[in-house]
């Protein structure tokens, strides 16, 4: 132990070495880390930077609020004379906080940060748009560049430039269930669940007089969460890339038949679906009102929230066993930022170990950095670090990864009618069409 104060203390040593030499020594992670923080905390000297940071999201739900809020705790660590302005914008999936920024942007009024998506998200609406900065000298200062994995620096990047500082990584796929409510009706939930075994569960579900899926697409962008689940439940993530690039038709039998199977699932839904945001139909499972629902693992982040987690069990959306949905949450550096100073140091700290390691337990996902420590995390995201390493990743369309916005939208109002109308035919042409266009 007095080997590794002594290389604590000398500071000639960066975190993920010191972290390697603890483990060599047979010091525990969450024991390195306390010594390494308080030494840290030591020597660090708070900035002299104040002003105001605007801080640009959408999250605002029990889950999240928290999260968020871990973030600026660390950033006031640092900048203790800066005064944060939490700009959130209430609205699941981002849609109307993105509309509130877009009329911002347009008129040259941004925030500090705002908060987005990588992949077509970020480079579409924002870069190409000439809205932001590079973060290219971030990503070498603060070692994001050897402590993120290449395949999500790249979603971050256009031309060999970075664009964004991510904080989390979601994992989309996931379907989430109430132990009690499932095993007084008799379903038995195990590693992995196949589309037929999900609809024989909702039937016994349906039996019992219990709600099996809950879902509130008050929020836009949920029913083309779920629609994606499924699709790559049923056809695997090879055709549901292909399907999303462009190799593949939305037309196409196949696909048509992971339709009508969809159409049968919605008849397990609770009728005020249309009534409900994203957190509502969490809420549902956690208050026993209904059994099963699909969502992102910030669902993970509600349970969090409301001390519920033994209560809460979790599987990948049935059939998707061996994919990861890839929803990444990150921070811009705006062109023509008010408070540029100060946006550079939000973005500096939300690159940290120590901010990294706050947020990502209350909001569900996993850091974005590969180099912190996970002992403090929870069993769901060491499972989701797992996956991470080791499964197929698939970026979400329904979160603006894997499209450009023009079919993300599309793709979402032709979901919406189709949870409504159940018209496969329309809802296959509508997207061949969007497609192409």
């Amino acid at each position: 132990m007095n080997l590794f104060v002594a290389d604590v203390m000398s500071g000639r040593h960066n975190r993920r070495d010191l972290f390697r030499r603890a483990a060599a020594l047979g010091i525990s992670a969450t024991v390195a880390g306390g010594l390494i923080n308080r030494a840290a905390a030591q020597d660090a000297t708070p900035s002299s930077l104040t002003g105001d940071l605007e801080i640009f999201s959408w999250w605002t739900s029990p889950g999240e609020a928290p999260a968020l809020e871990a973030l600026f705790t660390e950033y006031k660590k640092r900048n203790p004379g800066v005064n944060v302005i939490n700009a959130a914008v209430a609205g699941g999936g981002g849609g109307p906080a993105q509309a509130v920024l877009q009329t911002r942007l347009q008129g040259s009024n941004p925030p500090d940060s705002w908060q987005s998506h990588p992949g077509h998200e970020l480079i579409d609406q924002y870069v190409d748009a000439g809205y932001t900065e590079t973060v290219t000298d971030i990503y070498a200062s603060e070692g994001l560049d050897k402590a993120v994995p290449q395949g999500l620096i790249d979603q971050c990047s256009k031309d060999g430039q970075q664009y964004l500082v991510p904080v989390g990584v979601h994992r989309g796929n996931g379907l989430w269930y109430n132990k009690d409510v499932v095993g007084k009706a008799g379903v038995t939930v195990g590693d992995t669940m196949t589309q037929e075994e999900f609809m024989a569960a909702l039937d016994k579900l349906k039996s019992a007089g219990v709600t099996g899926l809950a879902i509130g697409d008050k929020d836009s962008f949920v029913d083309a969460q779920t629609f994606e689940n499924h699709l790559l439940g049923a056809l695997g993530p090879d055709k549901w890339v292909a399907l999303f690039s462009g190799d593949a038709a939305w037309d196409d039998q196949e696909v048509k038949d992971v339709m009508t199977s969809f159409t049968k699932l919605l008849d397990y839904v609770n009728s005020d679906h249309s009534a409900l945001s994203w957190s509502d139909a969490t809420a549902m499972i956690i208050e026993g009102k209904a059994a099963f629902n699909t969502m992102g693992d910030w669902a993970y982040g509600e349970f969090v929230a409301k001390n519920v987690v033994d209560k809460m069990g979790w599987v990948s959306y049935p059939g998707s066993d061996g994919s990861f949905v890839l929803v990444v949450d990150g921070f811009t550096k705006p062109k023509g930022a008010p408070d540029m100073d100060n946006a550079i140091a939000w973005l500096k700290s939300c690159s940290s170990v120590d901010a990294q390691a706050a947020f990502n337990p209350l909001k569900g996902s996993i850091p974005a950095r590969t180099d912190v420590p996970t002992d403090g995390f929870s069993e769901y995201h060491k499972w989701s670090i797992a996956s991470f390493a080791k499964d197929h990743l698939v970026g979400s369309a329904a979160h603006g990864l894997a499209t450009s916005p023009a079919f993300k939208q599309a793709f979402y109002d032709a979901a919406i009618a189709f949870v409504t109308d159940k018209d496969v035919d329309t809802f296959a042409t509508t997207l061949a069409d969007a497609a192409k266009a």
